[in-house]
Formats: C-alpha cells, sequence, structure tokens
C-alpha cells in the first residue's frame, strides 16, 4: 500500500497521473473510431505534423498550444479537403500533409542549430512536467471532445461505418469528417505532453484493438476502449515512478502488454474466432 501511497504525496506525480488518466480515456475514446476507419495511420502522421506547428509556434513566440493546436487544425482540414479528391486516396493525403508539416519542424530546427528540451518534450513526452495550466487544456479537450462525440454519437456512427450510405440519408458526411478530423487533432495537441509525438499513435489504436478483441457490441467498445486507455495512462505512470522509466514509453508497452494477453486468451479460448461484424449498435 505503501507504494501506491508514496508517489501521491508529490504534486508533480498528481499533475501526471490526472493528465495520463484523462489523455488514455481521450485517446480510447477516439482511437475507436480510428480503428474502424482502418486510418491507423493519421494519428502517427497528424502528431508528426503538429511537431511542425509546435516548432514554429516556438520561433514566433506564440503560446504552444495556440501554435500547435492551429497547425493541427489546419493540417487535419487539408487532409480532409484531399482526401474528398478520387485521385488521391486518405493514406497518400496524409503522407503528403503530415510528413511536409515535420519536414518544415526538421528545416526550421536545423536553420536555427538548436534542439531545445521543449523539443524533446514534444518528441518523447515530458508528462512529469505538466503544469496545472496543461491539465487545464487536457481536462478542457477531454469534456469537449466527449460531448461532440456524445451529440454527433449517431452521425458519426454511421458515417464510421459507411459514408456513401450515410449521405443519401442526409447525414452532412463532410462535415462530421471534419469535426472528426479536428477533434483528432486536438486531442494529439492535449496528448503531446503525455506520450510523445512517437507514441500517440499507439496510444489512439492499442486500447480500441484490445477492447475489439472482448466485444463485437459498439457501445461496450466505446466504453472498455476508454477503461483500458485510462487504466494504462494511470498505471504506466505508478510503473514508471516505480522503476524510474520514460512514462510514455511505460504506458505504451503496458498497453502492448495487455493486448498481448487478451489477444492470446482470445485466441486460446477460441482459435478459430474471426473479426465479426457488430451485430448490435
Amino acid at each position: 500500500m505503501q507504494a501506491f501511497v508514496e508517489p501521491l504525496g508529490y504534486e508533480f506525480f498528481r499533475h501526471a497521473l490526472a493528465a495520463a488518466t484523462l489523455v488514455g480515456a481521450l485517446c480510447g475514446l477516439l482511437g475507436v473510431y480510428v480503428v474502424l476507419r482502418r486510418m491507423s495511420y493519421i494519428g502517427h502522421g497528424l502528431s508528426h505534423s503538429v511537431f511542425g506547428g509546435a516548432v514554429v509556434s516556438h520561433l514566433i513566440g506564440w503560446n504552444f498550444y495556440l501554435g500547435a493546436g492551429l497547425w493541427g487544425f489546419l493540417s487535419a482540414l487539408l487532409i480532409n479537403a484531399v482526401t474528398h479528391r478520387h485521385k488521391v486516396g486518405a493514406d497518400a493525403s496524409i503522407g503528403i500533409v503530415t510528413t511536409a508539416s515535420f519536414a518544415v519542424g526538421v528545416a526550421l530546427i536545423s536553420k536555427e542549430r538548436s534542439f531545445t528540451r521543449n523539443f524533446e518534450a514534444a518528441l518523447f513526452g515530458n508528462i512529469l512536467g505538466v503544469t496545472t495550466g496543461d491539465l487545464a487544456v487536457i481536462s478542457s479537450v477531454t469534456v469537449v471532445v466527449a460531448a461532440a462525440v456524445f451529440i454527433g454519437y449517431k452521425q458519426l456512427l454511421f458515417t464510421t461505418f459507411d459514408a456513401e450510405i450515410a449521405a443519401t440519408y442526409g447525414v452532412p458526411t463532410r462535415w462530421v469528417e471534419a469535426g472528426f478530423s479536428l477533434a483528432l487533432a486536438a486531442t494529439i495537441v492535449a496528448a503531446m505532453n503525455v506520450v510523445g509525438v512517437t507514441l500517440i499513435a499507439a496510444a489512439l489504436v492499442i486500447p480500441p484493438s484490445t477492447a475489439r478483441l472482448v466485444t463485437d457490441h459498439f457501445g461496450r467498445l466505446l466504453s472498455l476502449s476508454m477503461l483500458i486507455g485510462a487504466g494504462c495512462g494511470g498505471g504506466g505512470m505508478f510503473l514508471s515512478y516505480w522503476y524510474d522509466l520514460a512514462s510514455g514509453a511505460t504506458i505504451v508497452l503496458l498497453a502492448t502488454g495487455i493486448f498481448g494477453i487478451v489477444f492470446t486468451v482470445t485466441h486460446l479460448r477460441d482459435p478459430l474466432r474471426r473479426s465479426l461484424p457488430f451485430t448490435q449498435l
């Protein structure tokens, strides 16, 4: 019991624990839609794109969240616009926009001949440096995104499974797609200090993939993915404290370990189990 209580005596750990838990739940929520859309690459790509915005905002003296957020939103909208060009697929548009943005950041860093701790934190995470202001931003993004998903639940669900049919039934699919892209960009900006650019994709993909092995019910999938994400965030923080490991990497490794266990158990329970369509929405 003492091992659990001891780290809670430090304010920086309490902030980090709250941030990791919130970000884990948020990534678990949006990750379900990312995985079902088979767009896992977008989490990796947008995080690199936001890094470019973070570099630019630092050089011009803007607030990190303002600069990185605006850059991420613009990148998401641009990806969404390019994707609707029939000759350019989603994977190609993500690759073009996000790698170009990341390259801008790298080019500017090389021009300045400096690589500050701020950029190291953006790349690899700096959760132990989470301030009260950072926690407020993360909490706000979590509440807003969760509310948006709840309000637009049916439209987002319909668009996720079949955007063309959804459009014929009057669902404004382009607006839904744009809104989802913006929510994803906001999530990535909020998560950068927790897991870093290099690990955000894993935080988005692993919890829903684990939950998908357990249930075919969409509502339970959302809830379970959020619980796994939050649990891995909180549990990873304690493990990183006890074993003096990088927090972002520990969170992802814990999530990966849980995925491996669930995958093994479900495989042994039913070797012939295949991915089934959702039977209850």
